[in-house]
């Protein structure tokens, strides 16, 4: 009735390949990258616009907008794929559900939409 830890092994080695491969690529970027570093490549980088000075400058109701359509579609894909999977054990009160997740994730996106989210000048 003990902890059976050979259970374990295959995590611990994903576990250990994974960092492996982790600290290999950074090793390896850190000694094969080449180092000429300028004033544009060491400059802040401040979303494709020239640095500013004043940090309280008002950027487009857009920028947030799109944020927000990000945000609906990824909460939407991270709840999508545990559901498909557990469908089948949830029944209709499951399927049901999702399907109001879903029509107020529509909601949001039209409201994007007809707010003109989608079309950048």
């Amino acid at each position: 009735m003990g902890l059976d830890l050979t259970d374990y092994l295959p995590i611990l080695i994903f576990m250990a390949i994974a960092t492996v491969l982790g600290a290999g690529f950074m090793l390896a970027a850190w000694v094969l990258a080449p180092k000429s570093p300028d004033k544009e490549k060491v400059s802040a980088y401040e979303c494709g616009f020239n640095a500013f000075d004043d940090a309280r400058m008002k950027f487009d109701v857009r920028f947030y907008l799109v944020s927000i359509l990000f945000i609906i579609f990824d909460l939407e894909v991270a709840f999508l794929f545990p559901w498909a999977i557990t469908l089948e054990a949830g029944g209709q009160f499951a399927f049901w559900s999702m399907m109001v997740f879903l029509g107020v994730l529509t909601i949001g996106f039209i409201y994007e939409w007809k707010k003109g989210a989608l079309e950048w000048e």
